[in-house]
């Protein structure tokens, strides 16, 4: 769902629906029986930690209290029959035949994870599945990694299989690395699964040991405002895996196993012996940004986070001349909030479009949002969607 637009292959478009059927309604009205059950996964906001998880670093996301929710049911042979009712569209697969590129679009996601099961060896058949949430698709708030997870959970439930917590996370990033062919790093689906309400989950993705940071932007009176661009977010045409493997050869020539082993300290020495100015921008964004992870957390536990702004505004300068994922939307975004008093904004997600996050005093959220939406109208952009976020909790079994 995040990341591609288009229709998945294999699909079929769907006539209109009432928008007020509920999910059990339509899944009996499409499959011609009851669902067993219903599971969800947040998307998520990264406060901080951007293009660091595939170079085993640090990062620090939250989930959103926007979900998707896959009301399922077993088969017993093995075809698998998937309806969305955001793309409003319907799938229907062999699982014998599932192979990594053969589907595209929304419906690579459930089937991919039903794949990776097989792959690994867990005894999953058929599998009925009606997808629905509202994680707004293609800003980069990870509505793939919860439509995995959620479809993970399920599967587990419904063929009895023991996958949960990290285990769970670390299927679905192989899920979407080699079937769906986006080569993210962990954060994405850790957060889908492990987050909780009232904290932020700093994830060190090398040993996947996690810490729940108590943050609450209220208490200081303080609002985190994400700002959906709606530039396109597309990561699967090739820039964010041309990143990985810049970072990957920079780490061979440095002698190291991944950029998380360059410290700050190192980093002069480091940038000295690399011969390509490319090469050295991404190392220099990766290393520092770890910085202002520690930063950040620092600055966080000791209730100081109205001083955290200025972390959040040098991130996004780094992505923008470092790392080169933003873009003219993302950039105007960043600028207007600060011009309208946010304490720092940067880019979240894997940029090339997607959302900005401002850290925003209470009283100011109504005019940097309508600021923003000024500078998008003067721009000539797409209007921007505004809301604030609250941190929520991680995939569960609905009923």
């Amino acid at each position: 769902m995040r990341r591609t637009a288009g229709p998945a292959r294999g699909t079929e478009p769907r006539s209109p629906v009432r928008a007020d059927e509920s999910a059990e309604d339509r899944f009996r009205r499409e499959f011609g029986r009851p669902p067993a059950g219903a599971w969800a996964a947040p998307g998520r906001i990264n406060l901080i930690g951007e293009h660091t998880d595939y170079n085993d670093g640090f990062v620090l996301p939250m989930a959103l209290p926007q979900r998707i929710t896959v009301t399922a049911a077993p088969r017993d042979d093995d075809t698998l029959r998937l309806v969305s009712r955001q793309a409003d569209a319907r799938a229907e697969l062999a699982i014998g035949d599932l192979e990594p590129g053969g589907v595209t679009g929304w419906a690579a996601y459930p089937a991919g994870v039903v794949w990776a099961l097989r792959q690994r060896g867990h005894r999953v058949r058929g599998l009925d599945l009606l997808v629905d949430g509202d994680v707004p698709l293609g800003a980069g708030l990870s509505s793939s990694a919860a439509l995995e997870c959620a479809t993970a959970l399920a599967l587990a439930d419904l063929y009895d299989v023991s996958l949960a917590g990290v285990e769970l996370a670390e299927l679905a990033r192989y899920a979407e690395n080699e079937f769906a062919g986006m080569p993210c790093g962990v954060m994405d689906q850790a957060a889908a699964v492990l987050c909780r309400a009232g904290h932020a989950l700093l994830l060190d993705t090398r040993s996947m040991a996690t810490t729940q940071v108590p943050f609450d932007p209220a208490a200081e009176g303080l609002a985190l405002l994400v700002i959906d661009t709606r530039a396109p977010h597309r990561l699967v045409d090739g820039a964010y895996a041309a990143r990985r493997r810049g970072c990957e050869r920079a780490a061979a020539v440095l002698g190291v196993a991944a950029l998380r082993d360059i410290g700050n300290e190192d980093l002069d020495t480091a940038l000295a012996v690399l011969s390509e100015p490319e090469l050295r921008a991404r190392v220099r964004h990766v290393v520092t940004e770890n910085e202002r992870v520690e930063r950040f957390v620092e600055l966080l536990r000791a209730g100081r986070l109205g001083e955290a702004g200025p972390v959040l505004t040098a991130s996004h300068v780094s992505l923008r001349d470092d790392y080169e994922v933003t873009c003219p939307e993302l950039d105007a975004a960043v600028e207007a909030a600060l011009a309208a008093g946010a304490l720092g904004a940067r880019m979240t997600g894997g940029g090339f479009g997607g959302c900005v996050i401002a850290l925003v005093p209470e009283e100011r959220v109504e005019r940097c949002a309508a600021e923003v939406r000024q500078a998008f109208d003067r721009s000539g952009f797409a209007g921007p969607a505004a809301f604030a976020a609250t941190p929520s909790d991680g995939a569960r079994r609905v009923w």
